[in-house]
């Protein structure tokens, strides 16, 4: 092999540095693009992130009215229950005393009522005297121990002193 020239040597030198650029330019290209791709990714996801963050605060600015409007319906409940239990305890007593006022007027009605009267008394009357006399048996036959055991008491007594004398 011949050796080369002045020119011959610029030119290997040349296209030997071309090679380089190309090169070192292919490599930058590549780390751009590829930094042009995670950036598009991040991207996306940030999006993505964002659009889930307006959902969840939708739902949740959603969840907060839903929950608003079922303390307002408790106390809507509240103030009608505190209007609806005197109107209807009032009701309800005069119902009573008009049906109080129709059996007593009414001859039949209240000679019915008068013997639904004596019977009811009659049965508390009867049940009443069987508990009294049951305790009264009970009390008796209470006497009747403690009166048997001071007895054998002092039967017991008198013999000791019997005995010692």
């Amino acid at each position: 092999m011949a050796p080369q020239t002045k020119t011959q040597r610029q030119a290997a030198a040349k296209k030997a540095a071309a090679t380089r650029k190309r090169n070192v330019a292919a490599q930058s290209s590549g780390r751009t693009k590829g930094s042009a791709r995670r950036t598009g990714r991040s991207a996306e996801s940030t999006g993505r992130a964002a659009r889930t963050s307006v959902r969840q605060a939708g739902r949740a600015a959603t969840q907060r009215g839903a929950a608003e409007a079922t303390r307002l319906q408790g106390a809507a409940r509240r103030a009608q229950r505190a209007v609806y239990v005197p109107v209807g305890a009032v009701l309800e007593a005069r119902d009573r005393v008009a049906e109080t006022a129709r059996t007593y007027t009414d001859s039949r009605r209240a000679r019915h009522q008068f013997d639904r009267f004596e019977k009811r008394g009659e049965r508390a009357l009867r049940r009443n005297r069987r508990v009294v006399e049951q305790q009264v048996t009970e009390a008796r036959r209470g006497v009747e121990n403690r009166a048997n055991d001071v007895q054998t008491g002092a039967e017991d007594l008198v013999e000791r002193v019997r005995s010692l004398v």
